[in-house]
């Protein structure tokens, strides 16, 4: 099979079992202190947080702990990058300290090795364009989401 037709494969397989939509409507938890590794609930608030990537869209997905401050940092900078690229790129919210998904489950499996916070990027075909721990800066993470959007 070329490269081609397994990405298509994987890219179909994906869509049978995945959610129709990531989430929407990102805001920032505005309780959050910078300062220290409090237990300051939920990092990012928004719809469908439960849900996972959806085939065909790149994707963006950060996956992270309340209780550390340099999950707080990135989460700020996810909500930043959500404003800029919402509409072109969906966005996966992965807070470990919460029940996931069946698909966010299968994205931990895949790619968290341990450490937070952890940021992905997948392309259209689901291939990891970005795969990386800890803390990413904004300007970093948006060359990776440009070139991503144009393939």
């Amino acid at each position: 099979m070329t490269k081609w037709v397994v990405a298509l494969v994987f890219a179909t397989a994906l869509a049978m079992v995945l959610p129709a939509h990531a989430a929407e409507n990102l805001k920032l938890n505005q309780h959050l202190d910078y300062k220290s590794d409090s237990q300051d609930g939920p990092l990012i608030t928004g719809d469908h947080l439960e849900d996972g990537p959806v085939a065909g869209k790149p994707t963006y997905a950060i996956i992270y702990q309340e209780g550390c401050f340099n999950s707080k940092r990135q989460a700020q900078r996810t909500v930043d990058l959500y404003e800029k690229y919402k509409g072109t790129v969906q966005f996966v919210v992965v807070d470990l300290d919460r029940h996931d998904s069946r698909a966010q489950k299968e994205l931990v499996k895949k790619f968290y090795k341990g450490t937070i916070p952890h940021v992905v990027v997948l392309d259209r075909d689901g291939q990891p364009a970005y795969n990386a721990p800890g803390e990413v800066d904004e300007g970093e993470i948006s060359k990776v989401l440009d070139r991503t959007l144009a393939q």
